[in-house]
Protein backbone atom coordinates (compact mmCIF):
# COMPACT_ATOMS: atom_id res chain seq x y z
CA UNK A 1 0.00 0.00 0.00
CA UNK A 2 1.31 3.61 -0.69
CA UNK A 3 1.92 5.97 1.77
CA UNK A 4 0.56 9.53 1.43
CA UNK A 5 2.14 12.29 3.70
CA UNK A 6 -1.05 14.82 5.03
CA UNK A 7 -1.49 17.85 3.46
CA UNK A 8 0.80 20.84 4.78
CA UNK A 9 -0.48 23.34 7.20
CA UNK A 10 -0.35 25.91 4.31
CA UNK A 11 -2.19 25.23 1.68
CA UNK A 12 -2.92 28.99 -0.44
CA UNK A 13 -5.87 28.42 -2.76
CA UNK A 14 -7.01 30.34 -6.38
CA UNK A 15 -10.34 30.77 -6.91
CA UNK A 16 -11.84 32.47 -10.22
CA UNK A 17 -15.02 33.84 -10.49
CA UNK A 18 -15.00 35.30 -7.36
CA UNK A 19 -16.52 38.45 -7.28
CA UNK A 20 -19.91 37.36 -6.55
CA UNK A 21 -22.16 34.25 -5.99
CA UNK A 22 -20.64 30.68 -5.82
CA UNK A 23 -17.05 31.83 -6.29
CA UNK A 24 -17.22 34.36 -3.68
CA UNK A 25 -18.91 32.24 -1.69
CA UNK A 26 -15.88 29.77 -2.30
CA UNK A 27 -13.54 32.13 -1.72
CA UNK A 28 -14.84 33.46 1.80
CA UNK A 29 -15.64 29.62 3.23
CA UNK A 30 -12.34 28.44 2.06
CA UNK A 31 -10.35 31.52 3.77
CA UNK A 32 -12.79 30.64 7.24
CA UNK A 33 -11.58 27.36 6.79
CA UNK A 34 -7.67 28.68 6.95
CA UNK A 35 -6.67 28.64 3.45
CA UNK A 36 -4.77 32.05 2.19
CA UNK A 37 -6.82 33.06 -0.74
CA UNK A 38 -6.08 34.45 -4.16
CA UNK A 39 -9.62 35.55 -5.32
CA UNK A 40 -9.74 36.56 -9.12
CA UNK A 41 -12.12 38.21 -11.36
CA UNK A 42 -12.62 40.85 -13.84
CA UNK A 43 -14.49 43.08 -11.03
CA UNK A 44 -11.55 42.70 -8.98
CA UNK A 45 -13.21 45.81 -6.60
CA UNK A 46 -15.48 43.25 -5.49
CA UNK A 47 -13.02 41.08 -5.25
CA UNK A 48 -11.07 43.22 -2.84
CA UNK A 49 -14.35 43.60 -0.68
CA UNK A 50 -14.39 39.77 -0.15
CA UNK A 51 -10.71 39.83 0.45
CA UNK A 52 -11.37 42.41 3.30
CA UNK A 53 -14.34 39.89 4.89
CA UNK A 54 -11.76 37.18 5.08
CA UNK A 55 -8.78 39.49 6.82
CA UNK A 56 -11.21 40.92 8.98
CA UNK A 57 -12.04 37.39 10.20
CA UNK A 58 -8.67 36.19 10.67
CA UNK A 59 -7.41 34.90 7.46
CA UNK A 60 -5.03 35.71 4.53
CA UNK A 61 -5.92 36.83 1.05
CA UNK A 62 -5.35 38.66 -2.44
CA UNK A 63 -7.60 40.14 -4.95
CA UNK A 64 -5.69 39.90 -8.39
CA UNK A 65 -7.32 41.04 -11.40
CA UNK A 66 -8.60 38.36 -13.78
CA UNK A 67 -10.11 37.98 -17.26
CA UNK A 68 -10.13 34.19 -18.22
CA UNK A 69 -10.43 34.92 -22.06
CA UNK A 70 -7.16 36.51 -21.65
CA UNK A 71 -3.98 34.36 -21.76
CA UNK A 72 -1.86 37.65 -20.41
CA UNK A 73 -4.29 37.86 -17.85
CA UNK A 74 -4.69 34.15 -16.58
CA UNK A 75 -0.56 34.18 -16.43
CA UNK A 76 -0.39 37.47 -14.78
CA UNK A 77 -3.25 36.19 -12.39
CA UNK A 78 -1.09 32.55 -11.76
CA UNK A 79 2.36 34.66 -11.46
CA UNK A 80 0.50 37.23 -9.17
CA UNK A 81 -1.59 34.74 -6.77
CA UNK A 82 1.80 32.75 -6.11
CA UNK A 83 3.91 35.93 -5.09
CA UNK A 84 1.40 36.85 -2.70
CA UNK A 85 0.77 33.78 -0.83
CA UNK A 86 3.29 31.17 -2.19
CA UNK A 87 2.76 28.06 -4.58
CA UNK A 88 -0.72 27.02 -4.91
CA UNK A 89 -2.02 24.05 -3.56
CA UNK A 90 -5.82 24.48 -4.43
CA UNK A 91 -7.23 25.55 -7.41
CA UNK A 92 -11.12 25.99 -7.66
CA UNK A 93 -11.88 27.30 -11.80
CA UNK A 94 -15.40 28.77 -10.66
CA UNK A 95 -15.59 31.97 -13.33
CA UNK A 96 -18.56 31.07 -15.87
CA UNK A 97 -21.61 32.69 -17.51
CA UNK A 98 -24.30 31.65 -18.92
CA UNK A 99 -26.58 33.73 -21.80
CA UNK A 100 -29.91 32.75 -22.92
CA UNK A 101 -29.73 31.42 -26.48
CA UNK A 102 -30.46 28.55 -29.02
CA UNK A 103 -28.61 26.53 -30.85
CA UNK A 104 -29.94 27.78 -34.20
CA UNK A 105 -30.20 31.03 -33.02
CA UNK A 106 -27.11 32.13 -31.00
CA UNK A 107 -24.73 34.04 -33.29
CA UNK A 108 -21.12 32.13 -33.41
CA UNK A 109 -19.56 34.72 -32.38
CA UNK A 110 -21.37 34.38 -29.26
CA UNK A 111 -21.22 31.01 -28.75
CA UNK A 112 -17.80 30.75 -29.22
CA UNK A 113 -17.49 33.42 -26.19
CA UNK A 114 -19.18 31.33 -23.63
CA UNK A 115 -16.95 28.30 -24.69
CA UNK A 116 -14.09 30.07 -23.79
CA UNK A 117 -15.05 31.59 -20.38
CA UNK A 118 -16.50 28.60 -19.80
CA UNK A 119 -14.21 25.79 -21.13
CA UNK A 120 -11.06 27.33 -22.36
CA UNK A 121 -10.60 29.70 -19.15
CA UNK A 122 -10.20 26.43 -17.07
CA UNK A 123 -7.69 24.86 -19.10
CA UNK A 124 -5.90 27.64 -19.31
CA UNK A 125 -5.74 27.98 -15.59
CA UNK A 126 -5.03 24.50 -14.99
CA UNK A 127 -1.69 24.87 -17.68
CA UNK A 128 -0.39 27.72 -15.78
CA UNK A 129 -0.87 26.39 -12.26
CA UNK A 130 -0.92 22.73 -12.14
CA UNK A 131 2.74 21.95 -13.25
CA UNK A 132 3.66 23.67 -10.17
CA UNK A 133 1.21 20.64 -8.45
CA UNK A 134 2.98 17.77 -10.12
CA UNK A 135 6.25 18.71 -9.69
CA UNK A 136 5.71 18.88 -5.62
CA UNK A 137 3.51 15.68 -5.94
CA UNK A 138 0.56 17.13 -5.00
CA UNK A 139 -2.79 19.55 -4.95
CA UNK A 140 -6.36 20.02 -5.79
CA UNK A 141 -8.35 21.37 -9.14
CA UNK A 142 -11.46 21.72 -8.34
CA UNK A 143 -13.67 22.41 -12.00
CA UNK A 144 -17.70 24.06 -10.82
CA UNK A 145 -19.48 22.48 -13.33
CA UNK A 146 -23.44 22.28 -13.73
CA UNK A 147 -26.17 19.62 -13.87
CA UNK A 148 -26.63 20.96 -17.37
CA UNK A 149 -23.91 19.16 -18.08
CA UNK A 150 -25.59 16.19 -16.91
CA UNK A 151 -28.95 16.66 -18.39
CA UNK A 152 -28.61 19.31 -20.80
CA UNK A 153 -31.54 21.92 -21.09
CA UNK A 154 -33.06 24.09 -23.70
CA UNK A 155 -32.36 27.50 -25.01
CA UNK A 156 -29.15 27.74 -23.41
CA UNK A 157 -27.06 26.06 -25.96
CA UNK A 158 -23.53 27.42 -25.55
CA UNK A 159 -23.45 27.06 -22.26
CA UNK A 160 -25.12 23.05 -22.34
CA UNK A 161 -21.81 22.28 -24.46
CA UNK A 162 -19.33 23.96 -22.64
CA UNK A 163 -20.12 22.77 -19.31
CA UNK A 164 -20.77 19.07 -21.08
CA UNK A 165 -16.80 19.79 -22.38
CA UNK A 166 -15.46 20.86 -19.02
CA UNK A 167 -16.64 17.52 -17.27
CA UNK A 168 -15.04 15.83 -20.06
CA UNK A 169 -11.69 17.65 -20.03
CA UNK A 170 -11.82 17.17 -16.17
CA UNK A 171 -11.73 13.36 -16.74
CA UNK A 172 -9.20 13.47 -18.82
CA UNK A 173 -7.20 15.35 -16.68
CA UNK A 174 -8.00 13.14 -13.69
CA UNK A 175 -6.49 9.85 -15.76
CA UNK A 176 -3.45 12.41 -16.85
CA UNK A 177 -2.77 13.20 -13.53
CA UNK A 178 -3.40 10.04 -11.91
CA UNK A 179 -0.47 8.84 -9.63
CA UNK A 180 1.48 12.59 -9.84
CA UNK A 181 -0.41 13.18 -6.09
CA UNK A 182 -2.60 15.72 -8.04
CA UNK A 183 -6.25 15.29 -7.41
CA UNK A 184 -8.66 16.72 -9.96
CA UNK A 185 -12.44 16.94 -8.69
CA UNK A 186 -15.51 17.95 -10.35
CA UNK A 187 -18.48 19.62 -8.20
CA UNK A 188 -22.17 19.79 -10.18
CA UNK A 189 -24.42 22.07 -8.54
CA UNK A 190 -28.11 22.08 -9.38
CA UNK A 191 -30.32 25.37 -9.48
CA UNK A 192 -28.62 28.03 -7.82
CA UNK A 193 -29.14 31.28 -6.25
CA UNK A 194 -26.67 33.25 -8.28
CA UNK A 195 -26.22 36.63 -10.20
CA UNK A 196 -26.16 34.47 -13.02
CA UNK A 197 -29.57 35.28 -15.32
CA UNK A 198 -30.06 38.19 -13.56
CA UNK A 199 -29.08 40.32 -16.83
CA UNK A 200 -31.42 38.20 -19.00
CA UNK A 201 -35.01 39.84 -20.28
CA UNK A 202 -38.31 39.19 -19.07
CA UNK A 203 -39.13 37.81 -22.35
CA UNK A 204 -35.98 35.35 -22.38
CA UNK A 205 -37.30 34.50 -18.45
CA UNK A 206 -40.10 33.38 -19.54
CA UNK A 207 -39.43 31.40 -23.16
CA UNK A 208 -36.98 29.28 -20.56
CA UNK A 209 -39.01 28.64 -17.64
CA UNK A 210 -41.91 27.02 -20.33
CA UNK A 211 -39.48 25.56 -21.74
CA UNK A 212 -37.39 24.10 -18.98
CA UNK A 213 -40.90 23.09 -17.31
CA UNK A 214 -41.63 21.45 -20.64
CA UNK A 215 -39.04 19.41 -20.25
CA UNK A 216 -39.83 18.38 -16.75
CA UNK A 217 -36.40 20.42 -15.60
CA UNK A 218 -37.83 22.52 -13.07
CA UNK A 219 -39.08 19.85 -10.46
CA UNK A 220 -39.22 22.33 -7.49
CA UNK A 221 -38.82 26.08 -6.35
CA UNK A 222 -35.75 25.12 -3.93
CA UNK A 223 -32.12 26.76 -4.74
CA UNK A 224 -29.30 25.69 -3.94
CA UNK A 225 -27.12 28.48 -1.81
CA UNK A 226 -23.74 29.65 -2.08
CA UNK A 227 -22.54 28.52 1.23
CA UNK A 228 -23.49 25.16 0.25
CA UNK A 229 -22.25 24.62 -2.64
CA UNK A 230 -18.53 26.01 -0.70
CA UNK A 231 -19.49 23.31 1.87
CA UNK A 232 -19.15 20.74 -1.77
CA UNK A 233 -15.95 22.37 -2.49
CA UNK A 234 -14.44 22.20 1.27
CA UNK A 235 -15.08 18.44 1.62
CA UNK A 236 -13.77 17.72 -2.11
CA UNK A 237 -10.79 19.29 -1.35
CA UNK A 238 -10.01 18.56 2.74
CA UNK A 239 -10.56 14.62 2.68
CA UNK A 240 -6.73 13.03 3.32
CA UNK A 241 -4.47 12.22 1.06
CA UNK A 242 -5.12 9.01 -0.36
CA UNK A 243 -8.98 9.36 -1.43
CA UNK A 244 -10.21 10.99 -4.11
CA UNK A 245 -13.76 12.50 -5.00
CA UNK A 246 -13.93 12.73 -8.56
CA UNK A 247 -17.57 14.00 -8.49
CA UNK A 248 -20.17 15.96 -6.17
CA UNK A 249 -23.38 16.66 -7.72
CA UNK A 250 -24.80 19.25 -5.09
CA UNK A 251 -28.61 19.31 -5.13
CA UNK A 252 -31.52 21.79 -3.01
CA UNK A 253 -33.37 20.03 -0.80
CA UNK A 254 -36.83 20.59 -2.04
CA UNK A 255 -39.28 22.48 0.36
CA UNK A 256 -41.10 20.15 2.55
CA UNK A 257 -44.81 20.25 3.11
CA UNK A 258 -46.89 21.27 5.43
CA UNK A 259 -47.76 17.64 6.50
CA UNK A 260 -43.97 16.54 6.58
CA UNK A 261 -43.40 19.55 9.24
Amino acid sequence: MPRFPPHPERRPAAVTGASSGLGRAIAVAMGAAGHPVALGARRVGRCEEAAAEIRAAGGEAVALYLDVHDPGSVAAFAKGAEAALGPVEVLVSCAGDVQPGTTVGTDPDEFLRQVDVNLLGPQRLVHRLVGGMVARGRGDVVFVSSEAARAPRPHVAAYVAAKAALEALARAAQMELEGTGVRVGIIRPGPSASEQGTTWSEEDVLELSAAWNRWGLLRHPGYLRGRDVAAAVLAMVSVPRGTHVTLLEVQPEAPGTEEAT
